[in-house]
């Protein structure tokens, strides 16, 4: 996965094209470039690692050399070929007539790749994306029409990808199509964009334009034109951006992610609104267009997901079980969608992505629907591929998400779980105390969060002195579990702290090899049917010297010696406590990485969007 971004217009390209790359940093960092039109030749600049290290190359080239009004930009996570200068993007041709930047994989591409060698094509790099500039050049020189060139060149492509194609013979024109990997068109006054995601362009145009798979666009500065696969004239209505600028700024944070973990009050009370007014009326969801017929013949529940987003849909398990009563199986994208796909008319699936873009969500969900499920979309992106798939919506609302590692999206996705789950009850009619109890909690919880927000000290003081350990082991038990996977998971991702959440109960089954003195184990406890359980195994790693850390809403007594150090969270029912407790385990693994030093917001090997599979 990687980002795009292209200008046409009258302002100076490389400056709109280094601020859209800026704000794409999140998909990719490995490498980045540039490709500028002007005087009717393409020139192309590239550098290995961090953007920085591009901008610093442009900075010894004269005004003259990247003067242009049209160019296209890359920043790229490698899949194919190392990530190297070379391998950079854009990528060319044989003669430097065409260029083209690309997101995606061609699946095909060594076999393409062998019949363009045999035709004379000299490549110079590792990837799969220089086959795409080879066949469309080929493609080219047959029809001499860009937009020709690229629709018979993606015939012949199978996988994913989005392109934005220059040609030194059409000096004003950007060629871009997509297929299963996101491409906007943002719409300006004698400018236009093209880009990856809303991020990119967000501060010079609030009006987009979205290609379905397939379509072809020819952009100029005055002048867009969309053509469908089969090159008829295609009517794509221009769409208003959801978000603003200033979100796009650290507000005084350090790094994105604080900023971005001490927004979730407010995230919880923008999804909240308009949805749950008290602890007895019924909740809206707009929406969600599961009719009472529909819901009452759902014999199961599927929710497909990857990272943080698996772990929402596990705490998600718990609570749909335990409030409707129906069976709710979880399992990654990855894993599902190579096997049987099991599901029928009866069956409604819920997909869950931050981005509304990923690679292994979507082919999932397209899967399902070929099956006649009713397809639940949860993301933060209404626009996106997911939302266009879904029967039924649930938008998150926890605007733009910068750092690589999910915070308020995460936190976002498990309120939408609980108002789906009390509307499907109250759909059919289900009346219970535990009911009453979730939406009293849901509406006091922003109030929680402040008040572990507004104290982090202890918090920091913990970080500070288990920043030197190398592992790390998370339990707990029940509605926790997933947060004990989903707090080694950040604390793996910003640090680079080998950490593993496991069921408390599962310790004595071979982790509890590993607990000496050197391995801190961390036990998520709440008061509830299985705190006596969690405690237990508590004493297990402290008979085996491990250095225990608790985070609870209490700690009697006469279990306070056990732990080296333990923070308390605000009193909360059981069920819904995840959403407290994930938010101590974001700060602390933030802090942990803050004390070593690490790139919090971008860390290595890590996009924040996976669009390939």
């Amino acid at each position: 996965m990687c980002g795009i971004v292209g200008y046409v217009g009258y302002q100076n390209a490389v400056d709109i094209l280094i601020d859209g790359l800026k704000h794409l940093e999140y998909r990719g960092y490995d490498s980045s470039g540039v490709a500028l039109m002007a005087d009717g030749k393409i020139n192309v600049y590239k550098a290995q690692g961090k953007l920085q290290n591009l901008i610093d190359e442009l900075k010894t080239k004269s005004d003259s050399d990247i003067k242009s009004n049209m160019g296209i930009g890359h920043i790229r996570w490698a899949t194919h070929g190392l990530p190297n200068q070379i391998n950079a993007h854009p990528q060319t041709c044989n003669c430097g007539g065409l260029t083209l930047v690309h997101n995606g994989i061609i699946e095909n591409y060594a076999s393409l790749k062998t019949e363009l060698e045999k035709e004379g094509c000299k490549f110079k790099s590792q990837t799969d994306t220089e086959v795409a500039a080879h066949l469309i050049a080929r493609e080219y020189d047959k029809t001499k029409d860009l937009v020709l060139a690229v629709n018979n060149a993606v015939k012949q492509l199978k996988g994913a990808w989005a392109f934005c194609v220059m040609h030194k013979n059409e000096p004003d024109n950007i060629v871009a199509t997509r297929k299963n990997a996101p491409l906007l068109i943002g719409v300006g006054e004698n400018e236009n964009f093209l880009a990856s995601d809303i991020p990119a362009i967000i501060k010079y145009t609030k009006k987009a334009i979205y290609l379905n798979d397939g379509q072809i666009a020819r952009i100029s500065k005055n002048n867009i034109e969309i053509f469908n696969p089969d090159l008829s004239i295609a009517d794509n209505k221009v769409e208003f951006l959801p978000f603003e600028p200033l979100a796009l700024s650290k507000m005084g944070y350090k790094h994105f992610m604080l900023k971005e973990i001490h927004e979730q009050p407010d995230v919880v009370r923008n999804i909240l609104q308009d949805k749950i007014f008290d602890e007895i009326s019924d909740i809206k969801l707009k929406d969600v267009k599961l009719t009472k017929e529909e819901i009452k013949n759902i014999k199961r529940i599927q929710i497909i997901a990857c990272g943080t987003s698996l772990h929402a849909g596990l705490v998600g398990k718990y609570v749909l079980e335990e409030i409707t009563g129906i069976p709710v199986d979880v399992e990654a994208s990855s894993e599902y969608i190579y096997r049987s796909t099991i599901a029928d008319k009866n069956t409604l699936v819920i997909g869950i992505s931050q981005s509304g873009e990923t690679a292994d969500t979507i082919t999932a969900i397209k899967q399902v629907k070929k099956k006649g499920a009713h397809v639940l979309i949860i993301t933060n992106r209404n626009e996106s591929m997911l939302a266009r798939l879904s029967n039924s919506l649930l938008h998150v609302n926890a605007g733009i998400e910068v750092s690589v590692a999910a915070t308020k999206s995460y936190i976002a996705q498990l309120i939408s779980i609980y108002l789906l789950a009390i509307f499907m009850a109250q759909t059919l009619d289900i009346k219970t105390d535990l009911i009453k109890d979730i939406k009293h909690e849901l509406l006091i919880l922003p109030s929680k969060l402040e008040a572990i927000l507004s104290n982090c000290s202890l918090i920091r003081e913990v970080a500070k002195k288990y920043s030197s350990y190398k592992n790390f082991i998370f339990i707990a038990r029940g509605i926790n579990y997933p947060t004990a996977l989903e707090g080694a998971l950040k604390l793996k991702e910003i640090s680079y702290i080998n950490a593993t959440g496991y069921p408390a109960g599962e310790l004595k089954h071979g982790p509890i090899a590993m607990l000496d003195e050197t391995m801190p184990v961390l036990a998520i406890l709440n008061e509830g049917i299985v705190y006596d359980k969690v405690m237990s195994n508590c004493e297990e790693a402290y008979a085996r010297q491990a250095k225990l850390i608790g985070v609870a809403n209490h700690i009697d007594d006469k279990h306070k010696k056990l732990f080296d150090d333990y923070i308390l969270i605000p009193d909360i029912k059981d069920i819904v406590s995840p959403a407290l407790n994930v938010t101590v385990l974001q700060l602390l693994a933030y802090y942990i990485a803050e004390y070593l030093g690490k790139d919090v917001d971008q860390p290595r090997n890590l996009a924040k969007s996976v669009t390939v599979e």
